[in-house]
């Protein structure tokens, strides 16, 4: 078994943290004060081909695997986990369906601009009624001769104001995984973004609600087979949850080594307190968890390159990742004391910026479930 990284995936990581260190880091206090969408950052990671990482470059990307996904959301959300999540979306939840699921007109329309970094996308399937119960969904699409018609409301849309195609989940039929798939371009008539969230944390990434009042689109809108949506939408979340295990992990990875530079310079008592044992054990086990983190993220990432069900691997892996970065964010605002409960240090935005990967593609709560259906051969 290797463990080393390839020279493409280690040039990938290089040339991702320069970016973060020259452009993200000295903008991402004011972004998240500001809750402005970075539009800097959006354009030069489009030109960095950081929104169709694994998109073949027949269709506009740059053809790595996923491991270099992994490797750049870790990157970026080490900066700033907004850009991430932007990343994220366009890469996982946009690019990826339309590649996998999508017609090859679909793909030479929607997706060859997307993974040129030239439009933006989102994905639409949490609504105000159902979160982790996805399948509960009210949005509605009915045929009307040539055109689909939506109606509905969709929550917690990331780049959902700046997106120009949102793949959308609506009912189609009468049971309840009716439910099929959509490409709708934010031009269409009867598209809306209806409220914008002010967020504890990730403030720059764009987080709306859309509004569907009698959408009109075309009927090769469908995306995959009718009523098929479901299906889509879950294979599409176990690529997600890599890169939401590489969220969490970036942000462990910052609050380490910004605890470990407060430890070696803040003095208590007449010594450092990187002399203090109590220190030094929260500094251990932040780097034993996230080392820990990194592989279970590695090795889902491996699975989905070959071709594996990893069904089991991402939720493992953003299970544990999420929370030991829960434990991480913590460890570090307690060894900066006061000044880790103050927007001066960046240990304070790394607190709330780390919550949401607890809830998003799947709650912590989701994650045990699935995984403990595995377990259980169910």
């Amino acid at each position: 078994m290797d463990f080393s990284l390839t020279d493409t995936q280690q040039m990938t990581r290089a040339t991702v943290r320069d970016f973060v260190e020259r452009e993200i880091i000295p903008t991402s206090a004011r972004y998240d004060e500001s809750e402005e969408f970075p539009e800097a950052w959006a354009k030069k990671m489009g030109e960095l081909g950081l929104f169709g990482i694994f998109v073949p470059p027949e269709y506009g990307g740059s053809g790595l695997d996923s491991v270099c996904y992994a490797i750049t959301i870790e990157e970026l959300s080490r900066g700033d986990a907004s850009a991430a999540v932007i990343a994220a979306v366009c890469n996982g939840l946009a690019c990826e369906p339309i590649l996998r699921f999508g017609t090859e007109d679909q793909r030479r329309e929607f997706l060859v601009p997307l993974a040129k970094g030239e439009w933006i996308g989102a994905y639409a399937l949490t609504e105000p009624g159902s979160g982790s119960d996805a399948a509960a969904l009210r949005t509605t699409a009915r045929l009307e001769g040539d055109e689909w018609v939506l109606d509905g409301t969709k929550a917690f849309v990331s780049n959902g104001s700046q997106a120009r195609v949102v793949i959308a989940y609506a009912r189609t039929g009468e049971k309840k995984h009716d439910i099929s798939a959509f490409l709708v371009p934010a031009d269409a008539k009867g598209f809306t973004v209806s409220k914008k969230e002010s967020k504890m944390g990730i403030r720059a990434s764009d987080t709306v609600n859309l509004s569907f009042d009698g959408l009109r689109i075309p009927k090769g809108s469908l995306l995959g087979e009718m009523n098929r949506g479901f299906a889509i939408a879950m294979s599409t979340l176990d690529g997600g949850r890599i890169g939401i295990a590489a969220q969490a992990l970036g942000i462990a990875q910052r609050a380490l080594e910004e605890s470990l530079k407060y430890a070696k310079q803040r003095e208590a008592f007449g010594h450092r307190i990187a002399e203090f044992e109590g220190i030094q054990w929260k500094l251990a086990d932040m780097a034993t968890e996230i080392d820990a983190a990194r592989l279970l993220m590695y090795r889902a990432a491996r699975r989905k390159d070959l071709g594996m069900r990893h069904t089991y691997e991402s939720s493992v892996a953003k299970l544990f990742a999420s929370e030991a970065a829960h434990r991480a964010v913590d460890a570090a605002v307690q060894i900066h004391g006061g000044y880790g409960f103050v927007k001066d240090y960046v240990v304070e935005k790394l607190y709330r910026d780390q919550r949401v990967t607890e809830i998003y593609e799947g709650t912590s709560e989701v994650q045990r479930l699935v995984i403990s259906r595995s377990v259980l051969g169910k």
